[in-house]
């Protein structure tokens, strides 16, 4: 005869099961307060990042970043949606354009060229910040997707911005110029490393690059 009560009502205790012996239930493990909390933004974006960098476009995947966060994948997409919007957020970290856009222009145009090229250049000097820089540009020439998120990028983000500070005809198509110009050098002297452009004083490279972007930008 039993007293009425069930193992859950002792505590937990049922046959072949003592207290600290339950078992675990299955399913998604809970959210922890530093997984969720202040700070879980900035480290998907550090991990998508590094994942990009070192696995590209195509390998990377949404459940391998909040891996690499420690946070679930569902937090991934409530902060930035598809794979495509984790990339052009990993991007846009690395550009910082709310910040490098006004420092570049808000001088005025005379210096532009050389404000810009000096900027482009230490960006990808910049060992930080070049590893992700060449992530896009590879997965840029091999999938198209990781193309549309790079084109959208430089031309909202960047080059509109650009664009809209010069009062010359075909500011946007100038813009675009200068763009590809830089990207010509970034891809021969980061990417494929062609000498003697690779090795080359980025001082020396500034220095010749800077007045063909004025021309480009400022010249009626």
């Amino acid at each position: 005869m039993t007293d009425g009560t069930t193992g859950e009502d002792r505590g937990g205790e049922s046959a072949g099961h003592p207290p600290d012996k339950r078992p675990r239930r299955r399913g998604r493990p809970a959210r922890t307060t530093e997984a969720t909390g202040p700070g879980a933004r900035e480290r998907i974006l550090e991990a998508a990042r590094t994942e990009f960098a070192e696995r590209g476009y195509d390998k990377t995947s949404i459940r391998g970043i909040a891996k690499a966060a420690g946070v679930d994948a569902a937090l991934v997409h409530h902060y930035f949606g598809t794979k495509d919007d984790v990339f052009a957020a990993a991007i846009e970290v690395t550009f910082e354009p709310a910040l490098v856009v006004p420092a570049v222009l808000g001088k005025g145009t005379e210096g532009l060229g050389e404000r810009l090229a000096r900027y482009f250049i230490e960006v990808w000097e910049n060992p930080a910040t070049r590893a992700p820089l060449l992530a896009v540009m590879r997965s840029a020439l091999t999938h198209e997707a990781a193309a549309k998120v790079l084109r959208g990028f430089v031309l909202r983000r960047l080059l509109e911005r650009v664009a809209e500070a010069l009062d010359v005809p075909d500011a946007t198509f100038r813009a675009e110029l200068a763009a590809s110009h830089m990207i010509g050098i970034a891809m021969l002297r980061y990417v494929i490393k062609a000498e003697p452009l690779a090795s080359a004083d980025p001082e020396k490279i500034i220095a010749m690059v800077a007045p063909t972007l004025q021309r480009y930008l400022t010249e009626a």
